[in-house]
């Protein structure tokens, strides 16, 4: 940097130019330790030096050197006087003073900008020298013996988001993002359970200065504080009482709920918890006592043992793959330095007990590589031996622009060759405005013996707390790890958290100054003594505090120094390291204490709430079963009691002595004669059940994607029933409902736009319309096709086939024919230097890295850190401005086939603070006697571009931008806007030289860089905008419209911004532009203006109470509701869909307020009255907050969806938690209880098999306790003639059969097989799911009907064949009598099996051979054992029973009476119930006997892509379905609004009447046709209406000019994007919002 004097020159006396060379290395500045305040020569590069902090954990860095001075005289460093002051937009710091433009504007042609390479030298070969590759001067080559590193030359400014001291963004005017779980769990009791741990509030003051309570969460460790030492012995202070060291645990990870040892005691243990097994295996041991009289109990404990092996093998299959997953992750293999002993572990004493579980594991992961045919190999095998060096040269393209002749002539300054001194890089680097940085490592003393440590493998289960890990390309991280240096000169590195957050977006983090430049091999970490003080482990992903203390020149008798470690400094474990050759770091925490794993929390064990539900039936059958117990010893005890009765004479008196004791013998005999009324074998049918349903899902192909070849796989198998009663779904966004696949779409340049596109949003307006949006989707695709070729065959021409066509036709999203011929130049030269300038600096402006893919063909690819970013660069690369690679000093293009280089001065990168990214770019002058100009890019979000914007723009250029970018917004598209400004070489260098200083400033060092990079941002000349559309998932919109009329309701929670989501919610039908958005923030001079002043003094400062007064203010205003628990237990019976037109936004700081005990009921309320509910920039916490919020105060099924590691409470904490399984990462997959690989498929498996398997189950069930009724009861009457004395009715097979193979093969088929209407309907009438959420299937009432009918049957099988032998006594044909009792409980069972048999039969709704079969082999069965069993003569007293039984009439006229009576009450009910009051099923399942839903194929999915063309017909529109009544069913719930207006007509009235006809191509895509109101008036005069109508209004000169331009555009169906209309009715809010995008708010914009 130049002194104020003027321009600095070098030793030599000439003038030094900043690019006349690419490689460059310097003398080492003797003095400069002793006078380090002497300036440094202008050669001499900054250090780089980054603080940085970003809300949403996205890093940046930069190099802080300034850019040398170039030939041409500068300014002083006084700014102009003359310039204004222009005040900036809400994102901006106000008051920074605006570089106002010279003289009058004229456009810069950017392509003629670039640098001719003749400029530069050329790319040394092998056979240049190093002195000539480095630019070495003659004095520089006689002061060193080996080349200095390079440095980047133009200045790259990466900041994060400023933050407050308690973590909060620093944000003016815009929504704030909640601090990510800090303070979230206080408010929220019943979050605590969901984690191990959460964050704490950095700033417990801020708790109290609200009035708060500072409470701090018990599973916060935060306070534990650690130090990690390195190179140094261990204090005394640090050791405990005996001496000993700290422990830490160990990196080896479990996420099972099972070990090889310990699954039987576990599994037993968890297993006979459950009530119902208690009580079977109770009963057992009492079988085994002579007194009860059991016959045979050995074979009564069959059933029970077939249970817990049945349950025991499932869950050990459930485990089983975790067990694999944690396995494969513990063995995973990194780089560890060896070589210099690490003080924090002292070696590990394995006990024999570990050393048994060490061999456990080693043999079960044998019998997986045997099973998977894989051969063991040792992954510490590492044939080039242990690595001593780092790296043998800088492998970042993004700073290097090297071939393979630089590199192989480079030396390897950490290799083994020579001892390579890095300190003197950093020593020759700093200058004036680079804050000192104390020496971190030793001197080379060639007199001393150094340890030399090197790296070797070692498994990830083997890091230990204070070790050294280096990280390789690609690799993933194991710990958590703070970063002690990196591959790049800057310290800087890129990572991607797919697996942390489900993003692919690369995130910059930053190496710590005082170490990243001299950690640069091996042996630099024996040079150094230093240690880490660390906070203790927390689960907050965003916020980390430490401290790095170290020895200056690595001696401990030297003075102390130290840096300031934050989350910017910290890898997490499971992040994966990107573009970037390798990073070194100390390792702060393992294992259960990375943040990860925190986050994690413990995988919950769930229960359907069938089975939940269920404990109340079996505890009203153990009340019916005390009942008769108590009946029958009563009775049995009085009986004995009598003085003189036969007992006494045969039986010689009581058997327990005493008619007292009598009884309680009767009393257990008793128990263990019925215990059938609570069946065992119904658990184990209900298992048997669930697994086939399980695999029904997992084998169903249409939810298997082809692409990624992954099915839908059921983690948790026996929750598949609650699938069937979801109500409310909380998704994420990213990953989840988008691809995170940005396609640029459309572009407004100079007024006039290009692109053509089909979006979703769009697609959902004409359909609202009444437009047959899929046939007007098939003829824009066609004309897109036909315009895309064209386009390209235009391309191929003008870029000298730089491209291959092939790949041009993949690649390209952005269609526009008009943009290739006016890129040609048919609409003149001024359009067409438009359009070059506009793609040069999509070009340009970006921070986008080179990579080679790792597929085939290997070609380049852009890895950005935004997708958005990349999907533009992709755009300019399409249309024939491709970015090549990046240099020491700009960018290299290929523009149109011709490679070009340009000048990079000065990059200032994007965040969210921000919302903008610039590129300064040096533009030579065609004059070599005259100075150069600068050219200044930015692109950034539309409203803060139009906010800095110069007063000599266009105004008819910019109102038409302005309809332009509102028409895009309105299709769902994501808006960017790109301007440029010309500034002269001396105000940049003025502007350059202030930056520079705020870059070096040690205090508030981000807002400094900020207000200067503001200054220059300003007078910016806009070039157009861009609209990129967020690439949602396949059948999204369709997915989320289905799920919607199936009585769902879909909550959004997301961690992304607000103008993100909104936009998706457009896009995938969430949001609708009619829609009412009611905005909740926590400030906004909005606010204020919403309330008197008097409430609003009330309020005051207090954030809580604003958010609270705001949700009271919507609830009253527009539902009439007050907030109380009154309206809460009102509203838990009501599950009909949201009537009004309402949504809600909400904003991480809101709904921390929100989610208070004071507030969660009216916010509760509110937003289960509208029908979208968007939760924006929400930490992991708050999600699972919001999850249990409804979950518990509305005691509805929850399900929630998502497919990052940050959804896992939130999915852990719904009654259903399904992870996708993409390519984004497998976290959330882990850790649900469903996996899929897209959204799509998760309506087919609530929608279809969830309504499948609760309707089985929920017949199943209570035919199961029906017909045990049956059979108990007919007991309970026998015992009325025998004195209860526990005689039994049946021979014993057929007490131990009845449930095991008479009557259990119909129930479990019932509960596999059956289908009311087949998947076709499930998607064409969704509506029919209600009745799940509704719990019309599974209610008491059902189960006490069922009852009754088991208590009619019983009574009807016993006494039936009672009263046949009551008065006679019938023989069979050899005379022998048939009054033995067993002969009668044959015909008893008989009876009552055939009958329970042919009742679930008739209770079955589908039909087949199969089900058929089944039940009539169960009936045969009965007959076939009855002859087997009884010829033997094992069967004792019933030997021949069945040819006495069978060869009677009686039996046989007894038999078909009996069952014909059983049966036909319920079915004379249930034909008359269905053609009186038909339900809804009734009435579709008639539909499809007519033939009306024939015309779909079999497997028609709305959801699917590839599904064939359907017209929609209402098919149904004189039906109604139950909801329609409006009124309470008999099970109390309410049921949802009217679907059709139309009574419903009765069976004998649509037989016999004169009914609808329906068309052979009839379709029912839905039950109802939304009507709505068009206008078919033109355009034009719809709005010159508008305009009239608001003349007497006080508008604005510019609205109405902007209201003029809109109906002067042109509104034709033809050309791109014009023929839409160039504004649509956009959504209402309540506040202001930022993601509302319209043509008024830009340009108000301008007026500020």
């Amino acid at each position: 940097m130049p002194s104020d004097k003027g321009h600095d020159t070098n030793g030599h006396g000439h003038i030094q130019s900043p690019f006349d060379d690419r490689y460059r290395f310097d003398q080492v500045h003797t003095s400069l330790q002793d006078n380090p305040s002497v300036p440094l020569s202008s050669e001499m590069r900054a250090s780089s030096r980054r603080h940085n902090t970003s809300a949403s954990g996205e890093l940046s860095f930069g190099t802080l050197g300034e850019l040398p001075s170039d030939k041409y005289p500068r300014l002083t460093n006084e700014v102009d006087q003359d310039s204004d002051s222009v005040s900036g937009d809400s994102d901006s710091i106000e008051g920074t003073p605006a570089i106002h433009q010279s003289g009058k504007f004229e456009s810069i042609n950017l392509k003629q900008a670039h640098v001719n390479f003749t400029e530069t030298s050329e790319l040394p070969d092998s056979s240049v020298s190093l002195g000539n590759v480095f630019g070495t001067s003659s004095t520089s080559s006689t002061s060193s013996s080996h080349p200095k590193r390079t440095r980047t030359l133009f200045r790259r400014d990466r900041w994060g988001t400023q933050r407050k001291k308690n973590g909060k963004p620093i944000r003016k005017g815009t929504l704030h993002r909640g601090r990510t779980l800090r303070g979230t769990l206080r408010r929220i009791p019943h979050a605590k359970r969901l984690f191990s741990g959460s964050a704490q509030d950095a700033d417990e003051d801020e708790g109290l200065a609200n009035g708060g309570p500072s409470t701090k969460d018990e599973t916060d460790r935060s306070d534990e504080k650690r130090n990690v030492f390195w190179n140094t012995s261990l204090p005394e202070t640090e050791l405990d009482e005996d001496g000993n060291i700290p422990e830490y645990p160990r990196n080896k990870i479990r996420t099972t709920k099972y070990t090889p040892l310990s699954f039987v005691p576990k599994n037993l243990f968890f297993q006979f918890k459950n009530v119902a097994n208690i009580y079977f295996l109770t009963m057992i041991v009492l079988g085994f006592f002579n007194i009860f009289g059991v016959p045979n109990p050995a074979m009564s404990a069959v059933p029970l043992i077939v249970i817990v092996c049945i349950t025991a093998f499932k869950d050990a299959l459930e485990d089983s793959r975790r067990t694999v997953s944690d396995m494969q992750i513990n063995n995973m293999v990194t780089h560890v330095a060896q070589g210099v002993d690490n003080p924090n572990f002292n070696g590990e004493d394995i006990s024999l007990w570990r050393k048994f579980k060490k061999l456990n594991s080693r043999l079960v992961l044998k019998i997986i590589r045997k099973l998977k045919n894989q051969q063991e190999t040792n992954p510490l095998e590492y044939n080039g031996g242990p690595r001593k060096s780092l790296d043998s040269f800088d492998y970042r393209h993004s700073a290097d622009f090297a071939t393979e002749s630089n590199l192989s002539v480079a030396t390897d300054p950490f290799g083994d060759v020579h001892a390579y001194d890095s300190r003197e890089d950093v020593l020759s680097s700093q200058d004036k405005f680079s804050p000192q940085v104390k020496p971190f490592t030793a001197p080379i003393d060639p007199n001393t013996i150094e340890i030399h440590p090197t790296f070797k493998r070692d498994y990830w289960k083997s890091v230990h707390v204070g070790d050294i890990v280096k990280i390789k390309n690609d690799d993933q991280v194991p710990v958590d790890i703070v970063i002690l240096a990196t591959s790049d000169s800057d310290g800087g590195c890129y990572v991607e958290t797919k697996n942390l957050d489900g993003e692919t977006n690369l995130k910059v983090k930053q190496a710590l100054k005082c170490s990243s430049s001299y950690i640069r091999n091996a042996d630099d970490l024996a040079r150094c003594k230093f240690w880490l003080e660390s906070e203790g482990p927390k689960a907050n992903l965003y916020s980390y505090e430490g401290n790095l203390q170290y020895y200056v020149n690595g001696n401990e008798n030297n003075e102390l120094s130290n840096e300031p470690v934050t989350i910017n400094n910290l890898l997490l474990r499971g992040c994966s390291l990107r573009n970037t050759k390798w990073v070194v770091g100390i390792v702060a925490f393992t294992g259960p204490d990375t943040k990860i794993m925190l986050n994690s929390g413990i995988t919950p064990t769930k229960r359907s709430r069938i089975s939940r539900e269920l404990n109340w039936e079996v505890v009203l059958n153990f009340i019916l079963l005390f009942v008769l117990c108590f009946i029958s010893g009563l009775m049995n005890g009085l009986f004995y009691k009598q003085p003189s009765n036969s007992a006494q004479y045969f039986e010689y008196g009581a058997i327990a002595g005493a008619p007292v004791t009598n009884g309680i013998v009767g009393f257990f005999v008793s128990l263990i004669l019925y215990q059938s009324l609570v069946p065992i074998s119904l658990y184990i049918s209900i298992e048997i059940i669930k697994t086939a349903q399980a695999f029904f899902i997992y084998s169903d192909v249409n939810m298997y994607n082809e692409r990624l070849d992954y099915p839908c796989v059921p983690k948790s198998w026996n929750i598949s029933d609650d699938l069937g009663q979801i109500e409310y779904i909380f998704s994420d966004k990213t990953g989840t409902l988008t691809q995170n696949i940005m396609e640029f779409k459309k572009c407004t340049i100079n007024g006039k736009i290009y692109g053509r596109a089909y979006t979703e949003a769009y697609a959902d307006i004409r359909r609202r319309q009444g437009v047959d949006v899929e046939e007007e989707a098939v003829r824009e695709k066609k004309e897109i096709a036909e315009d895309k070729a064209d386009m390209i065959s235009i391309l191929q021409n003008l870029n000298k086939k730089a491209i291959d066509e092939k790949d041009l036709d993949e690649n390209l999203t952005f269609v526009s024919k008009t943009f290739a011929e006016d890129l040609k130049g048919d609409s003149g030269d001024d359009q067409k230097l438009d359009v070059e300038n506009f793609s040069l600096a999509l070009a340009l402006c970006h921070s986008v890295l080179t990579e080679k893919s790792r597929k085939p063909p290997f070609k380049t690819e852009f890895r950005a850190q935004s997708p958005d970013e990349s999907a533009l660069v992709s755009t300019a690369r399409d249309v024939g401005f491709t970015f090549v690679d990046r240099t020491k000093s700009g960018i290299i293009l290929d523009v149109q086939g011709v490679q070009t280089e340009y000048q990079i001065l000065n990059i200032l990168e994007f965040n969210s603070t921000r919302k903008r990214m610039s590129v300064i770019i040096k533009v030579p002058s065609a004059n070599p006697d005259e100075p150069p100009k600068v050219m200044l890019i930015c692109k950034g979000a539309d409203s803060v571009i139009f906010s800095r914007l110069s007063s000599k723009n266009s105004s008819e250029l910019l109102e038409k931008t302005a309809i332009h970018l509102e028409q895009f917004a309105t299709e769902g598209l994501r808006t960017l806007c790109v301007a440029q400004r010309e500034l002269s070489w001396e105000k940049y260098e003025e502007w350059n030289e202030r930056h520079n200083i705020a870059a070096s400033s040690l205090v508030d060092r981000e807002s400094k860089i900020e207000e200067v990079a503001s200054e220059i941002e300003q007078e910016l000349f806009l070039l157009g905008g861009t609209a990129i559309e967020d690439r949602l998932q396949d059948g999204v919109p369709e997915s989320i419209q289905l799920l919607a009329r199936a009585g769902i309701k879909l909550w959004v929670l997301t961690g992304d911004k607000v103008e993100t989501a909104i936009n998706i919610g457009f896009s995938c039908n969430l949001l609708e532009n009619s829609m009412n958005l009611l905005v909740i923030k926590t400030s906004g001079d909005d606010i204020q203006k919403m309330f008197d002043p008097q409430k609003w003094r009330e309020i005051g400062d207090d954030r809580s109470a604003v958010v609270s007064t705001l949700i009271g203010k919507y609830l009253m205003e527009s539902f009439g509701m007050e907030g109380t628990e009154e309206e809460l237990e009102k509203e838990k019976n009501i599950h009909k869909p949201p009537s009004g037109n309402f949504g809600i936004v909400i904003d991480g700081d809101a709904l921390k307020m929100a989610l208070s005990d004071e507030i969660q009921i009216k916010f509760l309320l509110l937003c289960k009255q509208c029908k979208a509910v968007l939760c924006c920039r929400v930490s992991p916490a708050q999600k699972a907050a919001v999850v249990q919020l409804v979950k518990e105060k509305l005691e509805v099924m929850t399900l929630a969806i998502g497919d990052g590691s940050n959804d896992v409470a939130m999915i852990q904490a719904a009654n259903v938690g399904v992870g996708i399984a993409g390519e984004e990462g497998t976290q959330a997959a882990m850790s649900s209880d469903y996996a899929i690989a897209q959204f799509r498929y998760l309506t087919r498996l609530v929608i279809v098999h969830g309504r499948w398997s609760y309707k089985r189950l929920s017949e199943m069930i209570p035919a199961f306790f029906y017909k045990n009724v049956v059979f108990t009861l007919a007991l309970f009457w026998y015992g009325i003639y025998n004195n209860f004395d526990g005689t039994y009715l049946f021979e014993y097979t057929f007490l131990t059969f009845y449930n095991l193979a008479f009557t259990s093969l119909p129930v479990i088929f019932l509960g596999i097989f059956d289908q009311d209407v087949d998947d076709r309907i499930c998607f064409l009438v969704p509506q029919l799911y209600r009745s799940g959420i509704l719990r019309q299937d599974w209610n008491v009432q059902k189960f006490v009907w069922y009852m009754i009918d088991g208590f009619y049957q019983s009574l009807i099988c016993y006494y039936l064949p009672y009263f046949l032998y009551y008065r006679a006594i019938y023989v069979a044909g050899s005379g022998l009598p048939l009054n033995h009792r067993f002969l009668m409980g044959l015909l008893v069972s008989t009876i009552a099996i055939t009958s329970c048999d042919f009742y679930v039969l008739a209770h079955q709704k589908r039909w087949d051979w199969l089900s058929v079969l089944i039940t009539s082999l169960s009936i045969l069965i009965t007959f076939g054992w009855t002859g087997v069993w009884s010829s033997s003569l094992t069967s004792g007293i019933f030997y021949k029973a069945a040819d006495q039984a069978y060869s009677a009439v009686s039996f046989w006229a007894c038999f078909f009476v009996g069952c014909l009576i059983c049966m036909m009450p319920r079915f004379c009910y249930d034909f008359v119930s269905s053609a009186v009051a038909p339900k809804d099923i009734d009435l579709v399942r008639e539909q499809v006997s007519l033939g009306v839903y024939d015309r779909y194929p079999e497997g028609y999915d709305p959801t699917d892509p590839d599904r064939p063309h359907m017209t929609k017909v209402d098919t149904l529109s004189e039906y109604e379905l139950s909801g329609s009544k409006g009124s309470k069913g008999s099970n109390g719930l309410s049921y949802p609004s009217p679907v059709y207006q139309v009574p419903r007509r009765s069976v004998f009235s649509r037989l016999f009447g004169k009914t609808k006809s329906f068309p052979a191509n009839a379709s029912m895509d839905s039950l109802a046709t939304e009507e709505i109101e068009l206008d078919f008036s033109s355009p034009q005069s719809r709005y010159q209406r508008k305009l009239d109508d608001n003349e007497h209004l006080d508008i604005s000169d510019r609205a109405k000019s902007l209201e003029r331009t809109r109906t002067s555009m042109e509104y034709s169906r033809t050309g791109e994007g014009n023929g839409r209309g160039a504004s649509m009715d956009r959504v209402r809010t309540s506040l202001d919002l930022p993601g509302i995008t319209t043509a008024h708010s830009l340009i108000e914009r301008l007026s500020k």
